[in-house]
């Protein structure tokens, strides 16, 4: 593909969009969604200023592109996950894992109103990574069909999504230490394997380890 430089040059890049959105991530990691102008894209990269534009319209469209690409990541992580180990602590703990990594796409997957939330691509990757969780909650013993299979992936979604935005945001004790999936494993095990130890063994009273 050929767009032009910032100095009206002619420039070869095999693949523009991704590197925009590698961009917008590195700008939202440093200043976040909202002060995030596709001037700015356009510098990093290194082409035009009307580039962006070429690509995603507008703003809403590139954050619509980002927000598609990080649930369809996040749909990859937790399927990945239970592809290994179909537990749904260990899925808990690879969504706040993917929070922490993905810092920039998490602050935006979740704000409705930095995109297009009709986006057709937009909401085929949000069903997936939905489907994902679902499926690690339809583990649960005590899970059935019906209103309370939808609470339960409500409250598991609340759980593992709440400990990564304060886990995100600096407000948790420093007690909890410096390990987010450890300190989310900890956590999260309380609701969603109460007879586990932290290694992931049984330690109730009585029952085998």
């Amino acid at each position: 593909m050929i767009e032009e430089t910032a100095a009206g040059r002619p420039y070869h890049h095999g693949d523009l969009r991704r590197a925009l959105l590698t961009a917008a991530a590195e700008a939202i990691e440093e200043s976040g969604p909202t002060a995030l102008s596709l001037r700015d894209l356009a510098r990093r990269a290194g082409v035009s200023h009307a580039a962006p534009a070429h690509h995603f319209g507008d703003k809403a469209g590139l954050l619509t592109a980002f927000a598609t690409e990080g649930f369809g990541m996040l749909a990859d992580s937790l399927n990945g996950i239970r592809a290994e180990n179909d537990s749904l602590l260990e899925l808990g703990v690879g969504y706040v894992g993917f929070a922490v990594a993905h810092r920039a796409h998490f602050e935006v997957m979740f704000r409705p109103e930095l995109f297009d939330s009709e986006d057709p691509a937009l909401a085929a990757a949000k069903q997936q990574a939905s489907d994902a969780l679902r499926a690690g909650v339809a583990t649960l013993p005590e899970t059935t069909a019906g209103p309370e299979a939808a609470n339960a992936q409500l409250a598991a979604w609340s759980i593992v999504h709440g400990f990564a935005t304060l886990w995100l945001g600096g407000a948790l004790p420093a007690e909890v230490g410096t390990d987010p999936e450890a300190a989310s494993r900890a956590v999260i095990r309380l609701l969603f394997a109460p007879g586990q130890d932290a290694s992931g063994r049984n330690d109730e009273p009585g029952r085998p380890r």
